[in-house]
């Protein structure tokens, strides 16, 4: 997802220039070091959320 995200984004703002690749890899390579540890403190929280509202099955 990160890695379609910042490649859109660099693409609109950067344009396909000579140096696009490097740009997009650079930008990827962020957006996952932010991505990650962020997901991994929100998702406990989610699925908190999601059991609240989502009724289970019994068996």
């Amino acid at each position: 997802m990160t890695f379609v995200v910042s490649g859109i984004s660099t693409a609109r703002s950067a344009g396909l220039s000579p140096g696009f690749l490097a740009t997009w890899m650079s930008a990827w390579g962020l957006s996952w070091l932010v991505a990650f540890p962020v997901l991994l403190a929100v998702m406990p929280v989610v699925r908190r959320i999601v059991g609240l509202i989502v009724e289970t099955r019994p068996g």
